[in-house]
């Protein structure tokens, strides 16, 4: 029932709170951060709830197979268990220990748990949800636990808790401060290792390594919604004669310019596919990459033609072509099912734009973007989506061998079909991946290679 500008409550002792003024914000960058906070204070109240969800409403994807298990790494090795007796210099005039000593002390002994895993030198990357739940005074002794959760390919992440046992009542522990903190280990020219899978322990272990897999959904999710917050303006630009030249030019050059960037982040692998994630001035990208035994003509025939996706991809659950603009290009209207069941289904119109190699070493493109037309309005019963950027490149490997590569730039509509993969959560972009190789095997004898 507070007034939505009173964020921040200041704390004067463990039992007396005193409510600060309103924050008015007088410029538009003020308010821009204004609406940020506000959406971090959403999320900050409903991230147990939101984590609680995730953990009950997906489907975690299968342990590895036994020659994957071979490099497994038991989380019970990586527990680790210090002490810090709290003196004068640890605390303020009040005798109330600093919250940045006690941050210090829960990342050295957070630190010695990665390092334990990774066998080499960990750094800090992030820090989830440092939660200040009680202060410690002058003479305590605080019990700092720590233990990797999950490992995410190229990061890991460390459960860290702090328990204050006081000097009046040494038999009394108050749990005052916990956190989850990521870690990753950069070689000597700065590219980030991987790493093995992490066996959780039984019981509470386990819900430990699966609230991890939904804490970097969140993530995920957190770091779209607040560092690019959605404008009014569609993405989608009005297709018209006039502007298709341009509007083709732009969806090709588009997916060009994103294939082409670097620093890429393995996030985890499906059944021989790499999915990948990219965070570039304010945007976030995915990438999906694999190779399969089938010649990169035969492949880009059967990708480019979309009214055979539904046959391989769930989430074209149906395919109306509204308009062939030339041989190269089309404008199409896909229906897609909601990821959340009480939502209704997305609807998309798109412009693909499909490209062979204008020399050696190039690559097949097949360009995937939002146009928006007369002829295909909103309707009630479909929410209509939009696609910034996204489609594929096809790189020969070798004579009957294909590199394909799946890009895609986030928007609101499209992050909840990925995010739950990416972050091992959910197992349908891995099965979607199997049937696409299963199609391209079982029709690439009907295509005729003169591309």
């Amino acid at each position: 029932g507070k007034s939505p500008e009173l964020f921040t409550n200041a704390w004067l002792s463990s039992c007396c709170q005193v409510q600060l003024k309103a924050v008015i914000p007088r410029t538009s960058q003020e308010q821009i951060e204004y609406s940020i906070a506000a959406e971090r204070r959403r999320m900050r109240l409903h991230h147990l709830e939101s984590i609680k969800d995730l953990v009950s409403s997906s489907t975690i994807q299968k342990e590895p197979d036994v020659e994957e298990s071979q490099h497994v790494v038991p989380a019970e090795k990586t527990r680790v268990e210090t002490v810090e007796l709290v003196l004068p210099p640890h605390a303020n005039h009040q005798g109330n220990s600093f919250g940045g000593q006690v941050m210090a002390w829960m990342e050295s002994a957070a630190t010695i748990s990665a390092s334990r895993f990774c066998k080499g030198h960990p750094v800090l990357k992030t820090i989830d949800m440092f939660h200040f739940r009680g202060p410690s005074q002058v003479g305590d002794r605080i019990t700092l636990k720590a233990i990797v959760n999950n490992a995410f390919k190229e990061s890991f992440e460390v459960g860290v808790c702090a328990e204050a046992y006081h000097q009046e009542a040494w038999e009394r522990k108050t749990h005052i401060n916990s956190a989850f903190m990521t870690f990753v280990v950069p070689d000597k020219g700065g590219k980030l290792c991987t790493f093995p899978r992490v066996k959780p322990e039984p019981g509470d272990g386990e819900r430990r390594y699966r609230e991890a897999s939904a804490r970097k959904k969140i993530r995920l999710d957190r770091k779209y919604i607040i560092s690019c917050k959605q404008t009014e303006v569609p993405l989608s630009v009005p297709w018209d004669p006039s502007n298709q030249v341009y509007l083709s030019y732009n969806n090709v050059s588009a997916l060009k310019m994103l294939a082409a960037k670097q620093n890429w982040v393995l996030n985890c692998m499906q059944n021989k596919a790499k999915l990948s994630t990219l965070e570039e001035d304010q945007l976030l990208f995915f990438k999906v990459e694999m190779i399969v035994s089938v010649n990169v003509k035969q492949v880009f025939v059967l990708l480019s033609d979309m009214s055979r996706r539904h046959e391989w991809d769930t989430h074209y659950q149906r395919f109306k072509l509204i308009q062939k603009v030339d041989k190269d290009d089309v404008i199409y209207h896909v229906v897609s099912p909601s990821v959340n069941k009480a939502s209704n289904f997305q609807d998309f119109v798109l412009l693909a734009s499909r490209r062979v190699p204008c020399a050696d070493g190039d690559p097949y493109l097949i360009a995937l973007r939002s146009v928006s037309l007369p002829a295909v309005p909103t309707t009630k019963d479909l929410d209509r989506g939009e696609v910034s950027c996204a489609g594929f490149t096809l790189c020969q490997e070798g004579p009957t061998s294909t590199k394909i590569a799946y890009y895609i730039q986030t928007t609101p509509q499209v992050l909840p079909y990925i995010a739950r993969d990416i972050t091992g959560l959910s197992s349908d972009l891995c099965k979607i991946i199997e049937a696409c190789n299963k199609f391209l095997e079982q029709n690439k004898d009907t295509i005729h290679l003169a591309v």
